[in-house]
């Protein structure tokens, strides 16, 4: 019998985020993708789990756009126990042809944005510590399959998705063409930095209008996010513009803390329309010299652009 196949951890197993002996052996080896290893998950990671869905239920049911609660109920996910990706897949990819994909950590930029391109979300496995239930600096399970993935079995804002993995594609073939090295460089550094802003302010931090209080999320960092789902939607300190692709492709932003800027589209179409007109705008050099600032991109995400394989 595979130790896969065990549901019942052992005293000393476990998933908790920056403590899983399992994936710094896994890394040390250079894996990236991997088997979930369910048998790890202590009572403790299940609690956490418990924990984080039982507090975030009614504040998706209050804030959350209808395709995401939709998708939490085609998912039908455990409120009690941490979820397998099998079972996940089974629900999931009927729905989009997404499946979850679990990895050992942090996957480079080009890597992350061409899983998408081919219906594949790169998925953490461990789980926060019950004693950081409010705030996590890396994702983690629940911000991955309880925040991005009843997303996903919608099947106009999966193909978001894969159209933006495609737009990463071409930003990659495209630096190819450009025979001095330090240009090259320079280009597909800003060109990252674009793209990671588009992706943070609509996939991970989006507004969408609709509601009743004529917004509502559905970016996954909100959607996982106890305190700021509410924060996005009802705070007075929070501004919301409607979505200006000169502005948020320019946009700098910060990880630790509430975002203070956010942007509204009208509708998945809407979106879609954005994503096709980055990539046009990736073409025209428009992409080229975005404004310094946040997000840093680290040598990782750029040499996983220089030397992708088209």
């Amino acid at each position: 019998m595979s130790l896969l196949s065990v549901d019942t951890a052992p005293p000393t197993a476990d998933l908790t985020t920056t403590r899983a002996p399992f994936l710094e052996q896994a890394q040390g080896r250079g894996e990236l993708f991997i088997e979930q290893p369910f048998h790890l998950y202590s009572e403790d990671n299940h609690e956490s789990w418990r924990r984080l869905y039982e507090r975030m239920l009614p504040r998706w049911k209050q804030y959350a756009n209808d395709k995401f609660l939709e998708g939490i109920d085609c998912l039908a996910l455990d409120p009690e126990r941490v979820p397998r990706l099998e079972d996940v897949n089974r629900f999931l990819e009927p729905l989009s042809a997404f499946k979850a994909k679990a990895v050992t950590g942090y996957v480079p930029a080009y890597l992350f944005f061409d899983c998408l391109r081919q219906r594949e979300f790169p998925t953490t496995i461990t789980i926060r510590d019950k004693s950081s239930l409010d705030y996590l600096p890396e994702p983690d399970i629940f911000h991955d399959i309880a925040g991005h993935v009843p997303m996903h079995t919608h099947r106009r804002f999966s193909d978001v998705l894969v159209r933006f993995g495609e737009v990463a594609k071409a930003a990659a073939r495209r630096a190819t063409t450009i025979e001095d090295q330090e240009l090259r460089v320079k280009i597909v550094e800003s060109n990252i930095k674009a793209m990671a802003r588009f992706f943070w302010f609509t996939v991970e931090f989006g507004l969408m209008k609709g509601g009743e209080h004529g917004v509502c999320v559905y970016g996954s960092g909100l959607l996982s996010s106890f305190g700021e789902i509410q924060h996005s939607v009802e705070s007075p300190l929070v501004q919301r513009y409607p979505f200006q692709l000169e502005w948020v492709i320019n946009q700098y932003f910060e990880i630790d803390q509430y975002q203070p800027l956010l942007f509204v589209v009208d509708s998945f179409a809407h979106l879609f329309e954005q994503v096709d007109r980055l990539e046009d705008w990736l073409h025209d050099g428009k992409l080229d010299q975005v404004s310094p600032g946040e997000p840093l991109i680290n040598e990782s995400d750029l040499q996983s652009f220089l030397d992708a394989r088209l």
